[in-house]
């Protein structure tokens, strides 16, 4: 359950803090339509896209070695 709302939660803080499209003050909602790539690469590319950019897509890599490599255990 905390994950969850640890999920969420940080889902919604990036969307009103950084997301380009979304436009929380009355200056920023009058602008229109928004032609800046480069804040929308910033806001694909966070924090945890990062941290998770160098690592192997396995959920528990000690297990998944056990079965995969027998030998070794």
């Amino acid at each position: 359950m905390g994950v969850a709302m640890g999920i969420c939660s940080f889902q919604l803080v990036r969307n009103i803090c950084i997301n380009p499209e979304v436009r929380v003050n009355k200056q920023g909602r009058a602008a229109g339509v928004l032609e800046n790539f480069e804040e929308g690469r910033k806001y694909s590319d966070h924090a945890l896209r990062k941290l998770v950019r160098d690592r192997k897509p396995e959920i528990m890599p000690s297990i998944n070695s056990f079965f995969a490599d027998p030998q070794k255990n």
